[in-house]
């Protein structure tokens, strides 16, 4: 049975403590009518996050002594968390019967926005729980060396990890985030936006500046397709917080991915260096199980097509996958038939295996696929292995090839 928490009922069980303070989080959470949906899901892998939303919402059931309670506790631990003392003078100047700060929307109070959003996202996570019986949109498909994919929710202010389930995503955990102060989708150098897109992880850092906290992951942006968009820039790595600062609010960073240190360690065992996907989204949406095969079916027969297409050597239905804006890395497109239309003609014989497929439904990017294979191509005078990456549209109602590349 769902639960429903609406701060009515706060207010009428609780009048003087906390006020519109912690109710401010949950109305910007809420559907409009000044409630928002609780749904039974995962708790929360960091306690003292855990800790502060009991705090907040358990004020109805238990009062403000064990909410105090609750909050001291954090403090003990994290002496440098600035939204629990905001929160702890709230209750304290509640109790005293005098304004509460925290929820004031008053210029001279324009500072504590920045908190008001980070205690919002993070009560966002209770009321709104991660879907974890549905699967993740843009991820279809994991190839058997990505162990795990993180992925960033960058309205939710969250970062999600998903297990591979023999091939199909399956959650984890998540973390709250710190994203680009001006927003997502970045264009260029020092426009303090996070990027959109399917990204790697690069390398771990460590031995930096105070600032990174105790580590770093740096991911390959600007990746292929950022570079055919036009995007600049680089530095966007995952990190963590400086010393003196617990967290940073949801829009904080010149454009990076911002955790805990606590966070951030918790993480690292699901970094896999060179082979974990990184991919950053606008809004995550949740498929049940049956769309979501839908999607990743009806892609893959495409790409079925493709390779048997060209196992025919009909050189003609074989550039049929190909888009009309097909980039070439080299030369132009007439050039390109040309030359596999002769290439092609010296052949008896053609065999092309695929292995070690990954696939993404792009992020930010209408009908845009990219897939990551192994491919062993045999005919009757040439074989090699490869890694190729593909990037797909939906053209004329049909899936086609924009660019590809071999990557090793």
């Amino acid at each position: 049975m769902i639960a429903r928490l609406t701060l009515r009922n706060v207010f009428r069980f609780a009048p003087r403590f906390l006020l519109a303070a912690l109710g401010f989080s949950a109305i910007a959470v809420a559907d409009g009518s000044g409630g928002g949906s609780l749904r039974a899901g995962p708790g929360f892998v960091n306690d003292v996050e855990g800790a502060l939303v009991r705090a907040i919402v358990g004020l109805r059931e238990r009062g403000l002594k064990q909410a105090m309670g609750e909050i001291d506790g954090i403090l003990d631990r994290t002496p440098n968390f600035r939204l629990g003392h905001l929160v702890k003078g709230d209750m304290l100047m509640a109790r005293a019967g005098k304004p509460v700060a925290f929820a004031s929307l008053s210029p001279g109070h324009a500072s504590m926005a920045p908190l008001q959003d980070e205690a919002r996202v993070r009560l966002a996570r209770y009321l709104d729980a991660p879907q974890v019986d549905a699967l993740p949109a843009p991820v279809l498909q994991l190839a058997p060396a990505q162990s795990h994919v993180l992925v960033v929710d960058t309205t939710r202010s969250r970062l999600f990890v998903y297990a591979n389930d023999l091939g199909r995503p399956r959650y984890v955990t998540d973390f709250y985030i710190s994203l680009g102060l001006n927003g997502v989708e970045k264009q260029r150098e020092g426009d303090q936006k996070t990027p959109l897109g399917i990204y790697r992880i690069t390398s771990k850092r460590a031995k930096l500046p105070d600032f990174y906290g105790a580590s770093a992951y740096p991911i390959d942006y600007p990746n292929e397709w950022d570079k055919l968009q036009g995007r600049k820039g680089h530095g966007i790595w995952l990190h963590g917080t400086p010393s003196t600062t617990y967290s940073r609010a949801p829009r904080a960073t010149d454009g990076c991915i911002v955790l805990t240190n606590d966070d951030l360690e918790r993480l690292s065992k699901y970094v896999d260096v060179s082979r974990t996907p990184v991919v950053i989204v606008d809004r995550l949406e949740w498929r049940e199980p049956e769309r979501w095969d839908k999607a990743r079916n009806d892609f893959m027969a495409a790409f079925g097509r493709w390779r048997s297409d060209w196992e025919s050597r009909d050189i003609e239905r074989y550039f049929a996958h190909y888009a009309s804006s097909f980039r070439v890395e080299r030369g132009n497109l007439e050039a390109w038939k040309a030359g596999k239309r002769k290439v092609n003609a010296g052949k008896s014989w053609i065999k092309v295996g695929v292995g070690e497929v990954s696939l993404f439904a792009y992020p930010g990017a209408a009908d845009v696929m990219v897939v990551d294979f192994s491919q062993d191509y045999r005919s009757s005078n040439l074989s090699n292995r490869t890694h190729k990456r593909q990037y797909w549209i939906r053209e004329s109602g049909r899936w086609r090839i924009l660019h590809e590349a071999v990557v090793s």
